[in-house]
């Protein structure tokens, strides 16, 4: 994929903690992790290197130390960069007492300085939220060739009240453009769902920071999309891949449990379109002797002794002798020992459970245990 100096990238890390605020207490959304080696936010930015977007700045909020760690220099997504590169933004906004911001227009108001620095003439912002692998070059392209104000990415979604929290329903006419924008309406069936990315000329994003920072308006959703619908040139992209939505404990689960089948693998995780990472020198999982694995991803430096089915195990995870571990996703560090019994269990990093433990949870609702927990 050639470099395309003229676009720059945003990713808001931060935007959706409330979602999930078991897994967010200590981190933000963007460095949650997923799929067995992975963090939200490697997703956005693959994305966007994949695309040809090689400047790329990430707005962060609160809890950001581990994104920190985690995002380093950017040089394993090929952005650490003399011109453009990774560009990690600062959480505080001037315009609240709280000195943090509200929503996606008054965090650009703040790092706007950075923004209006930049070459490009189009940007492209994207949420953590939602795990996908898109191609933005071509939500660029569509966007210049549509002539649209904003271009919003969205997918066809199965949705009832029940189903999550913070969802934004488009109504769109028979060409394309956004009529009305739903922020978590009442009704159920298949609706066409925002996948919070978006791209707009940098001028035009620039009159809409600008004019929110004077009326003292926060919100791209609620005082962009939705209040002005009819003054704007808004259009929709599908997107027919792929794609999970992270907005509580239940559907982190049921993304990670997805990554089961084949197919859900096969369509997120492209041989062309790779998905980036920060690498971890750890050595291959070792097996014992005694070990049963079935149907299960699991990372480096693993060490097996027990029963593992159906689940997920991020690095450095330790199953002892005579336990088993069920419909699990066992983040890094999880120590099990022998004996145990684990059933649909989220355990977060560093868990340790002592000899014979037994947890129990439902696929309607995982147990989850929090960082450094022993039981």
């Amino acid at each position: 994929m050639g470099v395309n100096y003229n676009v720059l990238g945003l990713v808001f890390a931060s935007l959706h903690d409330s979602t999930v605020v078991e897994l967010t207490k200590k981190r933000t959304m963007g460095s949650v992790l997923f799929g067995g080696r992975y963090r939200l936010i490697d997703f956005p930015l693959s994305n966007m290197v994949n695309s040809g977007i090689t400047e790329v700045g990430v707005i962060t909020k609160s809890n950001y130390g581990s994104l920190l760690d985690h995002l380093g220099t950017g040089r394993e997504w090929d952005l650490a960069r003399k011109k453009g590169g990774l560009n990690l933004l600062p959480p505080f906004s001037q315009n609240t007492g709280e000195g943090v911001y509200r929503g996606r227009l008054e965090a650009l108001n703040n790092v706007w300085g950075f923004v209006e620095h930049s070459k490009c003439e189009y940007v492209v912002l994207s949420d953590c939220d939602f795990v996908c692998n898109i191609d933005f070059a071509d939500v660029v392209n569509k966007h210049i060739e549509k002539n649209a104000d904003i271009t919003v990415v969205y997918g066809n979604y199965t949705y009832s009240e029940e189903s999550g929290a913070c969802v934004d329903v488009l109504e769109m006419d028979a060409d394309g453009r956004i009529q009305n924008v739903l922020i978590d309406p009442q009704l159920s069936g298949n609706c066409k769902i925002c996948l919070d990315m978006y791209v707009m000329r940098k001028d035009f994003l620039a009159k809409l920071v600008k004019d929110a920072a004077s009326r003292n308006q926060y919100s791209l959703i609620r005082d962009c999309l939705q209040a002005r619908a009819t003054e704007f040139n808004i259009m929709g992209y599908e997107f027919s891949g792929y794609f999970s939505r992270i907005d509580s404990v239940k559907s982190y689960y049921e993304a990670n449990m997805a990554l089961l089948k084949k197919e859900n693998r096969d369509a997120l995780f492209k041989p062309d379109y790779p998905i980036y990472t920060k690498i971890g020198d750890n050595g291959p999982v070792k097996y014992g002797l005694e070990s049963k694995v079935k149907n299960s991803l699991i990372a480096d430096g693993c060490i097996i002794e027990g029963t593992v089915e159906n689940s997920i195990l991020f690095r450095g995870v330790k199953v002892g002798k005579g336990s088993v571990v069920k419909d699990c996703v066992l983040m890094q560090g999880t120590s099990i020992d022998a004996n145990c019994s684990l059933t649909a269990v989220i355990t977060d990093k560093n868990v340790e459970t002592a000899n014979g433990r037994v947890l129990t949870g439902s696929e309607s609702y995982p147990l989850y245990i929090g960082k450094n927990a022993k039981i």
